[in-house]
């Protein structure tokens, strides 16, 4: 049986760890030290590592980890790395036997250029593209090339599990509540949210179905938001892109 288990690291970065007691495979690895004591703990053996974006926070354990236990790397082919990886893109898929999972890879350019996330039919690991109630920012990319990015993971199934890197899900949720008031769905997200973190619990993983409910990045059409967006027009990217302005000064 596969378990999945968040590792924190930093102030509000997860690691995620996927493993069935045996062997593990982590994924964005920004701390290689939680990443080392948890392999330790459980007694696994790291088979792969998979990367999503270049930024420290998820790249920087990397080559402690590798002189830890040694593993195969996956990263973008789209950047850059001072590590040995096997580098993807857009259409390839890795199989992981130790974990028995495969994932396939799709190019999710806006947070940076070359982003990826590794996505099957339970998973989706997004690193900092989807965020729980949000998105991320736009360090490299254009606000089209985020808003297609997340059109690209609405089409995904309902019930696929999103596992993104941060815990800012509450304060995603305060900045959404400012242009969603009164959608019941994520006044009830907040809620569980709320009482999650006042236990020290992670509010991940979310599902594409409660993203399509609740995330306003994603809900760019909703006449509440395009009111509340104050966008010059009422066409989605337009509308993205005032939301993700007033999101950048929440």
């Amino acid at each position: 049986m596969l378990n999945i288990i968040p590792i924190p690291a930093f102030d509000d970065n997860y690691i995620w760890l996927l493993h069935n007691a045996r062997y593990a495979v982590v994924v964005d690895p920004g701390d290689a030290r939680p990443v080392i004591e948890t392999l330790d703990k459980l007694h696994l053996e790291l088979a792969a590592i998979l990367i999503t974006h270049h930024h420290n926070d998820h790249v920087g354990g990397v080559n402690t980890l590798l002189a830890h236990q040694a593993a195969p790397v996956y990263a973008p082919r789209y950047e850059t790395f001072n590590f040995k990886h096997t580098p993807l893109g857009e259409g390839d898929e890795i199989t992981l036997p130790e974990i028995a999972q495969s994932f396939r890879i799709m190019w999710l350019p806006g947070h940076t250029l070359g982003h990826i996330a590794y996505v099957n039919d339970e998973y989706l690991f997004c690193g900092d593209t989807l965020f729980g109630a949000g998105c991320g920012r736009l360090f490299e990319g254009t606000p089209a090339q985020m808003q297609n990015s997340l059109q690209r993971l609405k089409t995904l199934a309902l019930g696929t599990k999103v596992f993104c890197t941060h815990e800012y899900t509450a304060k995603n949720i305060a900045f959404a509540l400012t242009v969603e008031p009164e959608n019941i769905d994520l006044l009830d997200r907040k809620q569980l949210v709320d009482k999650l973190r006042i236990r020290r619990l992670p509010s991940l993983p979310s599902t594409i179905e409660l993203e399509l409910k609740t995330n306003p990045f994603l809900r760019c059409s909703q006449v509440a938001i395009v009111k509340n967006a104050h966008s010059e027009s009422s066409d989605e990217l337009s509308v993205f892109t005032a939301l993700r302005t007033l999101r950048n000064h929440y």
